[in-house]
């Protein structure tokens, strides 16, 4: 559409180019040109939803279309279920046992006290014994034997009792909490890509076209809605080489259209550094007239009545003293 026309207003261009007419200094023929938004979804899958219609009007974050998720979201539900398991871990890390093991190592710690009291008696009263006579060395030497055991069972089980109501070691504290800001990126990843699955408007505008129907697979990053915003429209017009130097980016410009109920003020925003329809001769005085420039200006106040390939005629805007 755009390629045609170009091509019908060429008739007009080099009829005005090349006359010198008074018709010709006072406007510059040219069409409408729309800049399109394609929106598309980076993942692939079966179109499911589509939420707008050709021609209709949008407003900015409208939803547009919708692919099928159901695998995104069971990988969603199974990232949320890692970082349940993996913040459970990380608890269970940063805290000591649990009361009722607590308990039991508190109980064999008296058990093991009881017997060190019970086998300190028992020291006291072989050593006099033996100095006694009553018993030989050998008891003396159980006894002692005996009195160390119960100490060192009762140093074990205190210690038990210190680690018990400690965390677990930093390294493995670290370990657990990197498991968990992995599992959290991962249910992140699962979510954008559920998100991506459904696209809205970027913003406000027509609906110029819908590539896809419902039950249609569309492959990734394939536009399935076209959207023209309303500031997306522009007017493309071409100056002859001759009055080329009048004319520069930021200059104000007035748009005419059949059936424009009023002027249009537009503003330059670009011009071609190449000329159009350059003809294969020499750049004589003569040749330089058919030589024609592409210039693009922006309606200052977006317009419904420019629509894209409309023929207009633009004139350069009286100068503001």
């Amino acid at each position: 559409m755009r390629r045609a026309s170009f091509l019908a207003v060429l008739p007009v261009v080099l009829a005005c180019a090349g006359c010198g007419s008074e018709q010709a200094s006072r406007y510059y023929p040219g069409y409408v040109e729309g800049e399109y938004l394609r929106i598309a979804s980076p993942l692939s899958g079966t179109l499911v939803r589509l939420f707008v219609e050709r021609g209709s009007e949008v407003a900015q974050n409208a939803p547009l279309f919708a692919l099928e998720d159901e695998q995104e979201r069971a990988a969603r539900s199974e990232a949320q279920a890692r970082v349940k398991q993996a913040q459970a871990t990380l608890a269970d890390l940063e805290k000591g046992r649990r009361p009722p093991e607590v308990a039991a190592v508190r109980a064999q710690l008296a058990q093991a006290q009881a017997s060190l009291a019970q086998s300190a008696a028992d020291l006291v009263r072989t050593r006099k014994l033996v100095a006694d006579r009553f018993l030989p060395p050998q008891q003396e030497d159980a006894a002692v034997a005996a009195h160390d055991r119960d100490r060192a069972r009762v140093a074990e089980l205190d210690a038990q009792l210190r680690i018990a109501n400690l965390p677990a070691r930093a390294d493995a504290i670290a370990a657990a909490g990197a498991e968990v800001k992995a599992a959290s990126d991962a249910l992140a990843q699962a979510q954008w890509r559920i998100d991506q699955k459904s696209q809205a408007a970027p913003a406000a505008g027509l609906v110029d076209d819908t590539l896809y129907r419902p039950g249609e697979w569309v492959a990734a990053g394939a536009p399935v809605v076209s959207l023209l915003p309303p500031g997306n429209v522009k007017v493309r017009f071409f100056v002859p080489e001759a009055r080329l130097a009048t004319i520069k980016a930021g200059d104000p410009v007035v748009v005419r259209c059949d059936g424009c109920a009023h002027d249009i003020a537009a503003r330059v925003r670009f011009i071609s550094p190449q000329a159009e329809y350059t003809p294969p001769v020499i750049y004589s005085r003569e040749s330089r007239a058919k030589l024609v420039y592409l210039v693009e200006a922006r309606p200052d106040v977006p317009d419904p009545a420019l629509h894209p390939g409309l023929p207009v005629e633009v004139t350069q805007a009286a100068p503001v003293r």
